[in-house]
């Protein structure tokens, strides 16, 4: 990158943030207003809060001319999506006292709360590190929260896994003083020295970056859309190691050919005491070699796009000391949950509810938080949030299991599963009206819309056939549609382009098919296709695999292929 080009605004901003502190501090203590400035907007991401503002009370409000309704989402951290019952019920109370009495289970495995007013900000993020959880790098220019497969039936090979997320987590986590400072009223240290961030530097990467880890056969963290990912090799039931995967990610910019999604490449193999420091340096390469002159340029999947997988592979190896190894076989065969009860050989049951929306809360009908509230209350294993927005009840002991079963009947859960396939697997974004990006509805309308789809998989037999379908309310793709076999992302409020194709694991890219469709229009374009889906289909072909073969779009080459393309000594000669 040459000196004479402009970098983006934001890496003027974390420049001259003194590391994430800005003016964070005094904004929180003006109560004439219920935001906070345009640069410290951007540093609270680091500290896991985003402004929003409620857009459905946009109108009125400026009509009365009232500031925007202003309030904060705040995520939680949970590496691998583990928590203990303690920390659902303190999840639960801080839900209800400070957000909308809503739990949000995220995409990524993390807690979500909204509507947390600027007032109550601080002290809802103390809170929140007080039972042992934290929201630093939830969001940000960092490496966000680490996923990793909940799989109850590796439950031995899950508890390393676990731990392998969790030291990626600590080790990357940001090292500025200004998280405490800020929130915990910790003191300031006085020094002459300049204060150090020994990963990220005093610039942080150029953008955000997302860590994974899966453990085959289930593909439910979607390794290929993230930009860095752990594969779990199994040799004789013992955890060898793991191949690495580069490159992938979702996001893109509507009317912008520069911007797409991206499949990963899987590069190269690492034990497990490896781990930690590939991912650090997989890091480090970013940091170096990102852009950080253009925001919708600058995610490491255009990093790996531009200098291509064995000039990153190389470079990995050259920041590292050592070599990756090769690749090792692995195959995945979907990237869905496994619903219902599970036992382990150790005795212990897994309970894994479908969750609409990943949204926790009670309504009259369905008082899904207050169950789940008495079954925290009394259960000693854990709760697993899944790359779904699902739940697992975790770890159940044969104690506890009558007691949980009889609560699970108590308060309408214990069915929660028992839905179309083609519900159990889809995925929805926010969208409106909290998220400010959002061209369309995603998690209010999808269910609408799911509806009237299944109508036509009951009429053509195929309820219990499960088919990837997601939506998102813009391009950003957070619910990962461009790798669903059906795939929806907003185009404009009531419009969507269509995405069909993708793998059923996640391992390939949809192909846009309609664009700017009607809601609708939704139902009858997509009905043809499903009817003669289930007419014509092959034993054993996927909706997305039926959709190329058929010609209704076109099969994608791209990314994802690395290590199945290229020689062995190319490897080490790049």
């Amino acid at each position: 990158m040459s000196e004479e080009k402009k970098l983006s605004a934001n890496e003027y901003i974390k420049i001259d943030s003194n590391y994430l502190r800005g003016t964070i501090q005094e904004g929180l203590a003006d109560l004439s207003t219920g935001s906070m400035s345009a640069d410290d907007q951007q540093l609270l991401k680091f500290h896991g809060t985003y402004q929003q503002d409620d857009r459905d009370l946009r109108a009125d409000r400026r009509k009365h001319k009232l500031e925007k309704a202003y309030s904060f989402m705040i995520r939680i951290r949970v590496p691998g999506g583990v928590a203990t019952p303690a920390q659902w019920l303190e999840t639960d109370r801080l839900a209800t006292q400070f957000a909308n009495h809503t739990i949000k289970l995220t995409t990524r495995q993390a807690f979500q709360f909204h509507g947390i007013i600027k007032s109550n900000l601080k002290r809802t993020i103390k809170e929140i590190n007080q039972c042992a959880m934290d929201t630093i790098a939830a969001c940000g220019d960092v490496n966000r929260n680490v996923m990793c497969n909940p799989n109850p039936y590796l439950s031995e090979i899950h508890a390393k896994v676990l731990k392998v997320a969790q030291g990626i987590s600590d080790h990357l986590t940001p090292q500025t003083r200004a998280y405490h400072e800020i929130w915990l009223d910790g003191e300031k240290v006085e020094s002459s020295e300049e204060e150090v961030e020994p990963i990220y530097g005093k610039t942080y990467l150029p953008r955000k970056f997302k860590i994974t880890i899966a453990v085959p056969p289930s593909n439910d963290v979607d390794i290929y859309a993230n930009c860095l990912s752990f594969i779990a090799i199994v040799e004789n039931g013992s955890l060898v190691g793991f191949n690495v995967a580069v490159g992938g990610g979702m996001g893109s910019s509507h009317n912008n050919e520069k911007t797409y999604p991206r499949i990963a490449d899987v590069i190269g193999f690492c034990t497990v005491d490896q781990v930690v420091d590939v991912a650090e340096k997989t890091v480090l390469v970013q940091r170096d070699f990102g852009d950080r002159t253009d925001r919708k340029h600058s995610r490491f999947k255009y990093t790996v796009d531009d200098h291509g997988p064995a000039w990153i592979l190389a470079k990995i190896n050259e920041y590292l000391g050592y070599e990756l190894g090769l690749v090792r076989p692995f195959a995945f065969e979907d990237n869905g949950d496994r619903f219902g009860w599970v036992d382990d050989a150790n005795g212990n049951s897994h309970l894994t509810l479908f969750i609409q929306g990943g949204r926790v809360l009670d309504t009259p009908a369905y008082p899904l938080l207050t169950g789940l509230r008495e079954i925290a209350k009394i259960h000693d294993g854990d709760f697993r949030l899944t790359a779904n927005q699902n739940l697992i009840i975790a770890n159940i002991s044969p104690a506890k299991r009558p007691e949980i079963e009889k609560l699970l009947k108590q308060y309408g859960i214990k069915d929660s599963h028992l839905k179309s396939a083609l519900r159990l697997n889809s995925l929805a974004c926010v969208a409106l009206p909290t998220c400010g990006l959002s061209l369309a509805e995603a998690e209010r309308y999808l269910p609408d819309l799911l509806t009237e789809l299944e109508e036509v998989i009951e009429e053509n037999g195929l309820r219990h056939d499960a088919i990837t379908i997601r939506m998102t309310g813009c391009p950003n793709g957070c619910a990962r549609p461009y790798i669903a076999e059906i795939g929806f992302v907003g185009r404009a409020p009531g419009k969507y382009n269509v995405y069909l194709g993708g793998g059923f694991a996640g391992q390939r890219l949809s192909k846009l098919y309609r664009e700017s469709v009607p809601d609708t229009e939704i139902k009858s374009l997509l009905a043809p296709i499903i009817s003669r889906y289930a007419k014509e289909r092959e034993n054993g072909e996927r909706f997305g695999d039926f959709c190329i073969r058929t010609g209704y779009v076109a099969a994608t080459i791209q990314g994802g292929d690395f290590h199945q393309n290229i020689k062995p000594e190319a490897l080490k000669k790049a």
